[in-house]
């Protein structure tokens, strides 16, 4: 059972964001403070995946690097393949890999591949956060996907402040909750003092008022 104060807290930004009639679908952003971390220090920077108990609202967008039978019997599960050919060419059009690497929130790579992305396409994947999960040559990868599926980034980088997102308007407020209690929880569990190095935290919609729930 998600925590009431949090329940109560997402059922009134998902009535503020019935009042602004926006076409465009919403998601829930949770926004973290952090305080007294020093961020420049990299063991202290928060670096999680998280999968959301109700997942998202929408599927993660998943990338595959994979030839041969990898490539075939995956390609169904993923929104994207890229076969070893094509690595060459996208390292030579930065420009286009770069908006392949923004709307994709994961990439699965088969594990020989690894080094060759690494030399040609890491300095475009390595600073979103994004390198590759190396699997198998002969791996069945739908379980991976599945989990990758309902998984968020969370994210700090150098910023005391950073955000990520705990699914969308569509979805009901018990399940936006749940995934906001799971966020802070596993937050809390990165950070060397707890819940006393978080300054707050903040629930909006992607248009909409935030909310502190912390």
């Amino acid at each position: 059972m998600a925590d009431k104060k949090i329940v109560d807290i997402v059922e009134k930004i998902l009535q503020e964001s019935k009042k602004l009639n926006r076409k465009l679908k919403q998601n829930i952003d949770l926004v973290v403070n952090l305080k007294n971390v020093d961020l420049s220090i990299p063991k202290n920077r928060v670096e999680e995946e998280i999968i959301l108990p109700n997942g998202r609202g929408e599927k993660a967008k998943i990338a595959l690097f994979a030839s041969g039978e990898l490539a075939q019997k995956s390609k169904k599960h993923v929104d994207l393949l890229i076969q070893p050919d094509e690595i060459e060419e996208l390292s030579s059009n930065k420009k286009e890999f770069k908006k392949i690497a923004d709307n994709h929130h994961f990439f699965i790579a088969e594990a020989p591949l690894m080094p060759t992305i690494g030399k040609t396409l890491g300095t475009v994947l390595g600073p979103r956060g994004k390198m590759p999960k190396p699997v198998p040559p002969n791996a069945d990868i739908s379980g991976l996907v599945q989990n990758l599926h309902k998984t968020i980034k969370l994210r700090s980088k150098s910023n005391k402040t950073f955000h990520t997102i705990a699914g969308n308007e569509e979805m009901d407020s018990q399940q936006i909750a749940a995934n906001v209690d799971i966020i802070i929880k596993r937050l809390e569990g990165t950070l060397e003092r707890g819940r006393l190095n978080i300054g707050s935290v903040y629930i909006k919609t992607t248009m909409g008022p935030s909310e502190r729930v912390i």
